[in-house]
């Protein structure tokens, strides 16, 4: 008889053996199909990983392992994004230098994610902290410069001072940074952009040849925001023409007045000398505000005259110019033309600072029925309407008639008659801005770029590659915008060695984002020193089959991946267009938190457990209990390491994949991993503890190890891990009734197991006689033939009341079901000898006899 369930021994004698028999290792150019897996590889932190961290992992392991069974040749690979704030600001906080905090943390990572049991091939390993990595990150970005791609610009920055660096739009929310939520403001500062908006179009034309959720691309296609719209000229009372983009060139009649963004470069020009002070005053106060914090629709609108009028040039009418925060430089060109009457911003505008409304669109009267609006508030400039209906009041007598039209009908006639006269022409425009790419920390990547005394920017020869950070032991942000490398003089200080010229090195760094954009490429020849990687190899392995990773990078990691990907592709260093041909994003896992009867917030060590429920320590008041995020504040974060101590690798991998749907969000629960290890204690005993015997299975028996094979087959093909578990449940709850189990169903369910609870998978397989690792067995073939059911179970009735449950052929027909039916012991003595009046038959289901 085999020994009890000991996992802890189990698993580490097999994390042993797959890592001194190099397992999972990927061959390059195998003769059989690749399938590439990707994670989203992780920031090492201090604190560790917590359970919500290897759900994905998990995912990810689990499709491995059945596809390594399929026949394909898997790639798997594990690394570390590791430059970055946390880890800066730890070492600035502590004085320990980053590099030593960073080694230690991988170090920390690397045991966790391996005492899981993760078929990842080790030797593939990555981290963007190497100069062996980052010197080809600092190559791809003089690939950008020289294509032209990568430029040197003064722009109006998110400044955080709190972090002592420029955040991109994208990381700031509500006014404040992504990381630490602290305060952001603007300035205007020297700093290095990406012209990611050159591909623009691409990034959203290739979006629709992705299997990606659907909500994640519509994330990236909001964030590209293309709208086809006119520019539109614009003379002013002051000399200088402004011109202005909008997507509603039908509304010109319309418009009553004009918007400049205050950063505008005319409004200095065009401002009256008595408006000159409120309007530099305006500037001033916007200049304080994130892009974001302007453009929130709630904001109470403000704004300043500039004594300047532009002229209308559909009807010639002179228009007041304003300037006001809710119009961006960044976007179109920094002007609008203001219609009041159908635009919510400019009608609460016009409101405010009592400027003209004039209607042009009769609203369609059973669409502003349906929402309440009076029309004839509308006609007469007293309400805003944005819906559909016909044009009035906009016809001239040069030619443009658009009244009667339809809002579709009107846009390209006005658009038209612009062009024809030299006023305007169409225009597609996009809200995506350029990627500011720099960053005023020490701790990442050098730019490889030199300026010279005379004035000129140039990249180092690639001999000089990698540029290495030098050693530093003050690298504390300045707080005046001054990057910390301005402090190594001795490293800052350059002469070219082919001719002397002297000079300084750049002195930002690269964003944490610059080594995620291409890791994955890496990962294809992760030790050459001479190319990035192999050209053969990427033609062999890429496009990534599947990514896995969190909806949070949608419009960060996953927008700029793609962005330097079609670079690479333009460039012919890559042979695909996209990197990700499928993304999977998995839910979060919450932690349990306590909260008071007044909703404060309670610690879980400040936390007792009664028979009654959860109570405060200090005064037994009683709490209630919600999910929430994990994190250190709340003391709510749930350590890996103690779970896989009291319950074993095996039993948390199958419990994360059993809390429900991989895309949902779920609370994590210690009982429920506690439910997932008698599970395996039971498969242990089932297939350890059982007599196996070498005898065919039972046409019963046969039925559920098909149904089985069938189901997790199918739902590991649609990551539907929870309900394969489900169904290895049935399997184990049929076959624990036997006496004897049949070797066949025994091994197979072993192999079905073994992509969820690896460890225990081996450890049986070894048991019953195999000398060699099931990681490549076959995976089992279901026969459908098997599955066809030529019997099935009917319900009988009398009267309405259950009296028998009769097996009867399925095709039975309404004669032959009548006389199974009538024939049963249990139906006659409900019958009594009374005579039958009509049966009723129900094919497959019940027969129902009325007497």
């Amino acid at each position: 008889m085999a020994r009890e369930y000991d996992f802890a021994s189990i698993e580490k004698k097999w994390q042993r053996f797959w890592e001194e028999n190099k397992t999972f290792k990927a061959v390059d150019f195998a003769d059989k199909p690749k399938y590439y897996v990707l994670d989203m590889f992780p920031y090492p932190s201090g604190a560790g990983l917590h359970v919500g961290h290897p759900e994905g992992y998990t995912a990810t392991d689990i499709i491995c392992r059945y596809r390594r069974m399929k026949g394909d040749n898997v790639l798997h690979p594990m690394g570390w994004d590791a430059f970055g704030l946390p880890a800066e600001q730890y070492a600035v906080e502590t004085g320990t230098h980053p590099e030593v905090t960073t080694q230690k943390n991988v170090d920390n990572f690397r045991r966790q994610i391996k005492s899981l049991g993760f078929s990842y091939d080790w030797d593939r390993e990555i981290n963007t902290t190497d100069p062996g990595y980052f010197k080809w990150t600092q190559w791809i970005f003089m690939q950008l410069h020289k294509k032209g791609l990568a430029y040197l610009d003064e722009v109006a920055v998110n400044w955080c001072p709190a972090l002592g660096t420029v955040l991109a739009n994208e990381e700031v929310i509500d006014g404040r940074s992504e990381r630490g939520n602290h305060p952001v403001e603007r300035r205007p500062m020297k700093q290095w952009m990406l012209r990611i908006t050159e591909y623009a179009e691409r990034l959203l034309q290739d979006l629709d040849e992705l299997d990606w959720p659907e909500g994640v691309k519509e994330m990236q296609r909001n964030w590209i925001g293309k709208s086809v719209g006119a520019e539109v000229i614009f003379k002013t009372s002051a000399g200088p023409s402004v011109t202005v983009y909008t997507t509603r060139p039908d509304t010109l009649f319309g418009a009553t007045y004009m918007v400049l963004s205050p950063e505008h470069p005319l409004v200095k020009e065009i401002t009256a000398p008595e408006c000159r002070a409120a309007v530099e005053a305006y500037q001033a106060e916007a200049a304080k505000k994130t892009d974001l914090a302007r453009t929130e629709l709630s904001t109470e609108k403000t704004g300043a005259f500039t004594g300047a009028y532009a002229i209308n040039p559909v009807n010639g009418v002179k228009i007041p110019i304003w300037i006001a925060d809710y119009v961006l430089i960044s976007y179109g060109t920094g002007a609008i033309m203001a219609v009041p009457a159908h635009d919510t911003r400019d009608f609460e505008f016009a409101q405010k600072f009592d400027l003209p409304i004039k209607c042009i669109i009769a609203p369609d009267p059973e669409a502003a029925k349906a929402e309440g609006v009076d029309v004839a508030a509308v006609l007469a400039g007293k309400a805003c309407w944005t819906g559909e209906g016909k044009l009035i009041n906009s016809a001239n007598s040069d030619g443009l008639a658009l009244d009667g039209m339809s809002v579709r009908e009107s846009k390209p006639a006005a658009t038209r008659w612009l062009a024809e006269r030299g006023l305007g022409r169409e225009a597609v425009k996009y809200k995506l801005r350029d990627w500011l790419f720099s960053r005023q920390r020490y701790w990442g990547e050098p730019f490889p770029i030199i300026h010279y005394e005379d004035g000129s920017i140039e990249l180092v020869n690639d001999s000089e590659l990698p540029v290495n950070l030098p050693e530093m032991e003050d690298f504390k942000p300045s707080g005046t915008g001054e990057p910390p490398l301005a402090k190594a003089k001795d490293w800052l200080n350059y002469t070219d060695p082919a001719t002397g010229r002297k000079g300084r090195r750049e002195t930002n760094t690269m964003p944490q984002w610059a080594g995620s954009c291409w890791y994955y490429l890496r990962y294809i020849d992760p030790k050459n020193p001479d190319q990035a990687w192999d050209p053969a190899k990427e033609k062999y392995w890429m496009p990534v089959d599947l990514y896995v990773g969190g909806a949070e990078h949608a419009v960060l990691h996953l927008l700029y991946s793609r962005f330097w990907h079609k670079v690479l592709f333009d460039l012919g260093l890559v042979s695909t267009k996209e990197p990700f041909r499928k993304l999977v994003n998995q839910g979060m896992i919450l932690g349990v938190s306590y909260k008071d009867k007044r909703g404060a917030l309670v610690p879980t060590d400040q936390v007792d457990f009664t028979p009654n429920g959860p109570v405060r320590k200090s005064d037994g008041e009683a709490l209630v209990e919600f999910p929430a995020k994990m994190s250190k504040s709340l003391r709510n974060v749930v350590n890996p390491d103690d779970v896989i101590r009291e319950y074993g690798a095996d039993s948390m991998r199958m419990y994360e994949m059993f809390m429900g749907p991989l895309e949902a969000t779920k609370p994590w629960s210690t009982k429920g991993v506690e439910g997932v290890f008698r599970f395996l204690k039971r498969a242990w005993r089932l297939v350890a503890q059982s007599e196996i015997v070498d005898v065919p299975c039972t046409p019963e028996q046969l039925r559920v190890l098909h149904a089985t094979i069938r189901k997790v087959s199918q739902d590991l093909d649609t990551f539907n891990f929870n309900t394969a578990i489900s169904q290895l449940m049935i399997f184990l709850n049929e076959f624990s009734k036997c006496d004897r189990v049949p070797r066949e169903a025994a091994e197979k369910f072993v192999l079905l197991l073994s992509p969820f609870a690896p460890h225990i998978g081996e450890e049986l397989w070894s048991t019953l006689g195999h000398a060699e690792t099931l990681a490549y067995e076959p995976w089992p073939v279901w026969d459908e033939k098997v599955l066809e059911v030529n019997e099935v179970e009917i319900l009988v009735q009398v009267l309405g009341k259950p009296k028998a449950r009769l097996m009867m052929p399925v095709d039975a027909d309404q004669e032959a079901a009548s006389k199974l039916a009538l024939a049963a012991p249990e139906v006659q003595a409900a019958l009594g000898g009374k005579p039958v009046r009509k049966v009723i038959y129900v094919p497959k289901r019940l027969v129902n006899i009325v007497i």
